[in-house]
């Protein structure tokens, strides 16, 4: 019979960082990941401030310095009639040695973890390892059922504790108990990439047109683009053509040059849409379990509350909450006396973060995206582009967003076991 301490369902970055802080600590880990490998188009690729200060209290520092990055320093949108960009969040203003969100795609910083991780005697990862179902005895969660996709094999990994960080597709999300409550988006979001040439603004960019909204992330020779569509309409948008699409999008950022770059002359020349393969569609959901836990169960991440992906910060939480998992956990790990108040305690640490976020990320969607993508001007008289302006003209505001971006309300530490440095 397989046996762990923890296992951890999902080698995504929650996974992987609370899979690394328990071994360290001593705490026999296990993670299964369904995937082969980590190499996923279009997943969140910012790691913000605090994850950065996270990887240099583990010593991991000049490794993930070493990867290849892209440095963001500023938040800019376009404000007034003649789309000016102005700066309403200067990162680089606060104080600190992580001052920036470092763009690094999220598979080498993953490859980076679980190779640490397996420097430890008491971790284990099995990719191609897809959880079917929760062991349970007399109402407590003991393990779990899964499957190797890659041999069609079935087994049982009995656990003194399992935590879901498996994402919003999680199986705990089923558990009726756990209660998940959903929210309305407003929109969905198209992922692609656009050339980007040496005179393009920097950092990380927002631009408004007739019923479209986008953001541009600077990576260097090319731009990660979003478009933010309204809710349900891939199809129809689709049916309009990608000429029509990119025609749009360079209407709402008029600084790139409307033709410039997406005509003919551009074929070969940089990595724009040639279909709408290259398009990629994500259905942007918002929900929120009520109960993160029931006995030998926790959810952390996506699995307890997936976010919007306004403020782009959803994966720096789920890492922050692996932190404070880890550290209310390490102890009744390793003393194999874990209970009901120890997973209680996580989500007491942890809720009013992600609930206070998603409060904001409601407010955006109500007052700013759903006017915007239905026509109509923003609520409260163009309230929130005000706010922008004042913003730019009282530089220690600036800080306001900017520390949000980077911390969102706070910063977990992690356990004082896992802080020894690597070799």
């Amino acid at each position: 019979m397989e046996r762990t301490t923890c296992c951890v369902v999902g080698g995504g970055p929650a996974g992987m960082v609370l899979g690394l802080l328990l071994a360290r600590a001593g705490v026999a880990v296990t993670v299964l990941e369904k995937h082969g490998d980590f190499l996923r188009d279009f997943r969140g690729d910012t790691v913000h401030p605090s994850t950065l200060r996270l990887l240099d209290d583990l010593g991991l520092a000049d490794r993930f310095a070493a990867l290849p990055q892209r440095h963001v320093h500023s938040v800019q949108l376009p404000i007034g009639r003649d789309g000016e960009l102005f700066t309403v969040g200067e990162i680089g203003s606060l104080p600190g040695k992580y001052n920036y969100v470092a763009m690094v795609p999220q598979w080498d910083l993953l490859d980076l973890l679980a190779d640490e991780a397996q420097r430890e005697p008491t971790f284990q990862l099995r990719m191609n390892t897809e959880v079917t179902s929760f062991l349970m005895e007399r109402g407590r969660v003991t393990g779990v059922r899964y499957r190797d996709r890659a041999s069609g094999s079935a087994g049982e990994l009995r656990a003194t504790l399992t935590v879901a960080c498996d994402g919003r597709g999680s199986l705990a999300r089923a558990l009726p108990e756990l209660g998940l409550r959903e929210f309305p988006c407003p929109m969905d979001v198209w992922w692609f990439r656009l050339p980007r040439q040496e005179s393009d603004p920097q950092g990380l960019v927002g631009n408004a047109g007739e019923r479209f909204l986008t953001a541009m992330i600077d990576r260097g020779d090319y731009w990660q683009c979003a478009a933010l569509i309204p809710k349900g309409s891939d199809a129809t948008c689709r049916a309009g053509g990608l000429d029509r699409f990119l025609a749009s999008f360079t209407e709402a950022t008029p600084w790139m040059g409307l033709g410039t770059r997406l005509g003919p002359e551009e074929s070969g020349r940089g990595p724009r849409p040639r279909s709408w393969d290259e398009v990629k569609l994500l259905d942007v959901r918002m929900d929120r379990l009520r109960r993160w836990h029931r006995p030998g169960l926790l959810c952390i991440g996506d699995a307890a509350h997936a976010m919007s992906p306004v403020f782009g910060i959803g994966i720096n939480l789920a890492v922050q909450d692996a932190v404070a998992a880890a550290r209310h956990l390490v102890r009744p790990l390793r003393e194999g006396t874990v209970g009901l108040a120890d997973v209680r305690a996580v989500q007491r640490r942890r809720w009013p973060t992600a609930a206070a976020t998603q409060r904001l990320q409601r407010i955006a969607h109500a007052r700013v995206i759903a006017p915007l993508l239905e026509g109509r001007s923003p609520a409260a008289g163009g309230e929130p582009l005000r706010l922008a302006v004042l913003l730019t003209r009282a530089p220690w505001l600036k800080r306001a967003p900017a520390y949000f971006l980077a911390y969102g309300a706070g910063r977990e530490r992690p356990p004082a076991e896992s802080l020894r440095r690597s070799g």
